[in-house]
């Protein structure tokens, strides 16, 4: 005889797993509503919403609307917001921004933000920049820290192909100019004139060297000349190091840092008014003369 069934028992899959059986018990109908609106939901996303990856770019839904835009429009509402005193910072005199407290709070607080976007992947997020570029928080400008020279630094950059009044000179390399051993000499003297050289003797026969070949840049007592962007050698600030090895190697092969114009005006990417914020932001730090 066939064992007789329940009728309230639930059937099962059929599927046995060590003679434990499946059972076939239904969804409950809660469960598969919430699953039949979450399809409905998600096909309607995808045409109103971007969601389908293509080529080049994804689907832009009926609406059109996306994140990017929403803070486009958001930027824009700002701009709008501050139109008026960035147009007066964009015309007024340089030097009477800072006459004016709130034009100079705004000076410093945008110029801040465009420092940080444009220029901290050099000169670091604090400014005291990095081997090769240089420290906007000390008192030592190749091409003059006042307000002035400081915004046309920005404007124009330096020994770039981009801005015909870009700021340039050109350090000899002289490994091509001198013998190995007046080199060394050579810098030994120049490290006589911040510190200890490496060799007494050979810094004193350094010093006929360094008036025949170097004074025209650095000046006869090597305090340089900030107008040829020729550093001073006394006060031990060095942009690439004051060791006896980097500096064979600068006088050696020379240096010669590049920075680009920043003005759009002139090949850059920046506006007048972001020109004049960065230029008050980075005078007001404390190296500003």
């Amino acid at each position: 005889m066939s064992k007789k069934t329940d009728a309230n028992e639930v059937p099962t899959t059929g599927h046995s797993w060590d003679g434990i059986e499946e059972y076939d018990n239904p969804m409950p109908r809660w469960w598969l509503i919430v699953f039949y609106l979450c399809i409905i939901w998600g096909l309607g996303y995808t045409v109103f919403y971007p969601a389908w990856p293509m080529v080049n770019s994804a689907t832009s839904g009926i609406l059109g609307w996306s994140t990017r835009g929403q803070v486009a429009d958001e930027i824009d509402a700002q701009l709008t917001a501050n139109a008026a005193v960035t147009e007066k910072l964009a015309t007024v005199e340089l030097a009477s921004i800072a006459e004016n407290p709130e034009l100079n709070q705004f000076a410093v607080n945008s110029g801040a933000a465009v420092f940080r976007t444009w220029c901290s992947q050099c000169h670091g997020s604090g400014a005291a920049g990095a081997v090769g570029f240089p420290n906007l928080l000390d008192d030592s400008w190749l091409w003059g820290g006042s307000l002035e020279e400081i915004h046309y630094t920005i404007t124009n950059g330096i020994r770039n192909e981009v801005s015909e009044d870009a700021h340039y000179s050109e350090m000899p390399a002289f490994g091509d100019i001198l013998e190995e051993s007046e080199i060394v000499q050579v810098v030994n003297y120049v490290m006589s004139l911040s510190g200890d050289p490496q060799d007494a003797e050979a810094a004193a026969a350094g010093a006929t060297i360094f008036e025949e070949q170097c004074t025209a840049c650095h000046a006869e007592d090597g305090t340089g000349d900030k107008y040829q962007g020729a550093p001073n050698l006394t006060d031990a600030i060095w942009l690439y190091g004051g060791d006896y090895d980097t500096l064979l190697e600068t006088v050696t092969y020379s240096r010669f840092g590049v920075m680009p114009p920043w003005k759009d005006e002139v090949g850059g990417r920046l506006s007048e008014a972001q020109v004049r914020a960065v230029a008050v932001y980075v005078h007001q730090l404390g190296g500003g003369q």
